[in-house]
């Protein structure tokens, strides 16, 4: 017991939603690869895959939380290797379903927006700490183009994390008090440029779209997302337009209460993203709405162990908004998710947060923990509390080593 307490220092209600969510996502991401599973010669190839990346970022975030926070401040010179990875990724990335997101070096892939985001966040915490050096329109210029340079440019082939990150980068400025009319100026003007790009989607010819690299795609979801589902006799039709959809309301509808039990549902095998952007509508189906609402809960519950731990933070302002950042990150992105496989937002391709298997998106996930905790331990005090002695050990305690002055004596 003694070396566990000395071992997982930091927020114990976070290390509890982390170790939740990191079982919940060994359990329902080996029900969910079946179909890796058989096509792949090593039936235990996918979950092996991903149990070592999850095993590789819970030691990692065990090391974070051993580190003072205000050595984060150094990562801030991640945002320029980040945006110049991300400037090179179109031209020298790997293409996977029409899309260049994924950078490999030595034949490791990984998706440079995924540091992007973690990098951005640290450079927002960093510029909002130094009131005592920057003007507020100073932080905000400086803030927005940051966040905006590497939203632009992640925007082409991945507009959901453009658009959730720079959310967050928005979020963080208003909790960081920055001038609320220029807070106001920059919604207007991203809201203009939003419905001028949704308006050119429409009036678009297909044919040109399809010229246009993901144009085409969003377009699709859009049409599918604001289009009602096709019925003959009061049937439901499933099409090509609306199968990942159908699919993942079949497998909520099946789930009902309690669900079917990890490793007895059907529609992980008509999901073709079923381990990744839909595991939740998995999670419906085999721990049904019990457990789905438990996970739902428990990343809610992080917003708001966040929050307490923000607060703890007191004049500490970068430990104070990189845990706000990171948590908000986590939560946003689970939301997505969530309003994705119930059918509430168009389909985004964000995973789910620790749950969904993935690789670099997995790692960075359990780094943004380790900092929540780290920041937990270091900024806010908590769950770093030294062991203390009963009275009655104290009382039996000697006075002095023999070197105690009089004026000691005297005063115990």
């Amino acid at each position: 017991m003694d070396f566990t307490n000395k071992l997982f220092k930091g927020d114990r209600v976070i290390w509890l939603i982390f170790m939740f969510l990191c079982v919940i996502s060994v359990v329902e991401v080996f029900s969910a690869t079946s179909t890796l599973a058989y096509k792949n010669a090593n039936h235990w190839g996918p979950i092996a895959r991903h149990a070592s990346m999850l095993s590789g970022g819970f030691v990692m975030a065990l090391i974070l939380s051993h580190i003072p926070s205000k050595y984060f401040r150094g990562l801030v010179v991640l945002l320029p290797v980040s945006i110049f990875m991300l400037a090179i990724t179109p031209f020298f990335g790997v293409k996977t379903n029409d899309a260049s997101r994924w950078l490999q070096f030595f034949g490791i892939q990984f998706q440079p927006s995924e540091l992007a985001k973690l990098s951005l966040v640290i450079f927002i915490a960093f510029v909002l700490s130094k009131r005592s050096k920057f003007t507020e329109n100073q932080m905000f210029n400086y803030i927005s183009a940051g966040a905006l340079l590497t939203c632009l440019l992640i925007f082409p082939q991945n507009f959901s994390t453009a658009f959730m990150l720079f959310g967050v980068s928005f979020l963080m400025m208003f909790i960081g008090q920055l001038p609320m009319l220029k807070l106001g100026k920059l919604a207007g003007v991203l809201l203009l440029c939003m419905a001028l790009l949704g308006t050119l989607l429409v009036v678009t010819p297909a044919g040109v779209l399809k010229s246009i690299p993901r144009a085409a795609t969003w377009k699709e979801r859009i049409n599918e997302f604001t289009h009602k589902e096709k019925h003959t006799d009061g049937d439901y039709v499933i099409t090509d337009d609306n199968y990942q959809v159908a699919h993942a309301k079949i497998a909520i509808a099946r789930g009902g209460i309690f669900g079917q039990l990890p490793g007895h549902g059907q529609q992980r095998d008509f999901l073709p993203q079923a381990y990744s952007d839909f595991i939740y509508a998995i999670i419906f189906e085999e721990l049904g709405f019990v457990g789905a609402m438990f996970i739902l809960a428990l990343y809610l519950m992080l917003l708001v162990r966040v929050g307490m731990i923000a607060r703890k933070c007191g004049d500490k302002l970068f430990p104070k908004f990189l845990v706000l950042g990171c948590g908000l990150l986590i939560v946003i992105q689970a939301m997505f998710n969530m309003a994705v496989a119930v059918g509430l937002f168009p389909v985004t391709g964000q995973p789910l947060p620790l749950v969904s298997r993935g690789g670099t998106s997995t790692v960075i996930t359990c780094l943004y923990f380790g900092i929540i905790l780290s920041v937990s331990r270091f900024g806010a005090g908590m769950g770093d509390e030294k062991d203390e002695l009963p009275e009655e050990e104290m009382a039996l305690q000697p006075v002095s080593e023999g070197n105690d002055t009089m004026e000691e004596i005297a005063t115990i």
